[in-house]
């Protein structure tokens, strides 16, 4: 389903990681987009984006998110988000992060929002 609001971006990635979904996840991206892999470390595209994101299921995660602040100028949107991630790293060992991320989405022709840019480690 595409996103219908900037924070649904933000929602729906999250809903599509702790699924297991990639394709859903990917389809929330501009084919450009840059994602920031590691603090900094950015990946453009979406090859680079899938390669992230695959890093990221292989931990099997449980992600929560808020998304206390949207700011929109016309067809782009800011956000500001908190999330925290829960799963098993390579080694069986258990994995916590807590995070602030900033993401940039843009308005698409068909009214949908997606991803040109994002930083889950802004405050890394």
């Amino acid at each position: 389903m595409p996103a219908s609001t900037p924070v649904d971006c933000n929602h729906q990635v999250i809903a599509a990681i702790n699924a297991g979904d990639i394709e859903t996840a990917l389809s929330l991206y501009e084919a450009g987009a840059t994602f920031v892999a590691e603090p900094g470390k950015p990946v453009t595209g979406t090859a680079g984006i899938r390669e992230v994101l695959a890093g990221f299921l292989a931990m099997k995660p449980q992600m929560t998110i808020e998304v206390p602040i949207v700011v929109e100028s016309g067809d782009t949107a800011l956000m500001h988000s908190q999330w925290t991630l829960k799963g098993t790293g390579p080694d069986g060992s258990a994995v916590e992060m807590e995070m602030q991320g900033t993401e940039i989405v843009r308005k698409q022709a068909d009214g949908s929002w997606k991803f040109i840019i994002d930083n889950p480690y802004s405050a890394g």
